[in-house]
């Protein structure tokens, strides 16, 4: 009787084992395969303070990801973003379990990223750590795709372009609002050439950023992404509580920024054309910027050009001299 008490005890202690290795195995091969991504598909982040981080990382390594993605898989993680704005700080540690759930492996600094990875993701939320977390992404030759804002200046932004052709690397950065299904079918010629637009979107201010490079860039991504290069000047009316700024385009073109600090959360806005006016509808996540990123690193060419990303940074220090002007126009910096 002991002997056969023991048998079954064996019994089902093994087969309680096999379903312990059958539970794990499917999770552990899951992730098994980050660590040998096809070369080439090997994605670092820089930055676990923006929830653009944790969405990027869940929809290139889940179980089923996209085909759109062509493989591409985020396989490390620098976790510092911003080194001194609470809100940003405060988010790392959950975003680092968060990553760490599909196989991230967190590296302790870029140098040690750059020795796993292909490409790259800088998603700090400080814009003002861009240009010293891109130098060493672009000496490395890694092709780069830099979050909004692309930097805290005009300044900055310039350099990071300059460095990229001196490398021969390719970089862009946008807002993902850009991609709104809507703005795309303008772009395609759906209303016919855009002849003005007004455009809106949060524009929460921090103090250590210039006004529109901390949110409000959103919206006036979207403004050019409809309107194009070419925009002269810009005069601004600001409150506490909402900005409108009116730009003023080189073929006499008006495009407007209206930037939300009460009321309901939104992006929109209304398009002018040739053929009709339509609104933009809504925001719908962050895979239509992440298919184009994808694009980007197969390609090397940006889906938005360095003269637009540099006229958006010039158009937003333009805006806030011209609230320190009272709302007198004010002309853009030209490269």
């Amino acid at each position: 009787m002991k002997n056969d008490v023991s048998r079954r005890g064996f019994i089902k202690t093994t087969a309680m084992a096999s379903l312990g290795i059958g539970m794990l195995g499917p999770q552990t091969n899951f992730f098994e395969h980050l660590s040998t991504s096809q070369k080439g598909k090997r994605v670092g982040i820089i930055g676990l303070d923006t929830s653009h981080a944790t969405a990027f990382t869940k929809s290139l390594n889940g179980e089923n990801p996209d085909p759109k993605f062509k493989g591409y898989k985020v396989v490390a993680a620098v976790a510092q973003g911003s080194k001194d704005i609470p809100s940003s700080i405060e988010r790392v540690p959950k975003y680092i379990e968060e990553v760490k759930k599909y196989g991230v492996e967190i590296v302790k600094d870029i140098q040690a990223l750059l020795k796993k990875v292909d490409v790259v993701l800088l998603e700090s939320n400080d814009g003002r750590v861009h240009l010293e977390q891109a130098i060493p992404v672009i000496k490395a030759k890694k092709t780069l795709f830099i979050d909004k804002p692309i930097a805290a200046s005009y300044k900055d932004a310039k350099q990071i372009f300059d460095l990229a052709k001196q490398y021969q690397v390719p970089v862009f950065s946008t807002s993902s609002l850009r991609f709104m299904e809507k703005v795309k079918e303008v772009k395609s010629g759906s209303i016919g050439k855009v002849l003005g637009a007004d455009t809106f979107s949060p524009a929460a201010l921090e103090p250590n950023h210039p006004d529109f490079f901390w949110y409000g860039i959103h919206g006036i991504e979207i403004l050019f992404a409809l309107m194009g290069t070419g925009c002269e000047s810009v005069t601004r009316v600001h409150t506490e509580g909402t900005d409108v700024v009116v730009g003023k385009w080189n073929d006499g073109r008006i495009g407007t920024f209206r930037g939300l600090r009460v009321g309901k959360h939104d992006y929109g806005g209304t398009v002018f054309g040739e053929k009709g006016n339509t609104t933009l509808g809504q925001f719908r996540g962050y895979d239509s910027l992440l298919e184009e990123i994808i694009t980007f690193f197969e390609t090397g060419t940006p889906p938005v050009s360095s003269e637009e990303t540099l006229e958006i940074c010039a158009f937003i220090e333009a805006a806030d001299e011209s609230k320190r002007q009272q709302g007198k126009p004010v002309s853009l910096i030209k490269a």
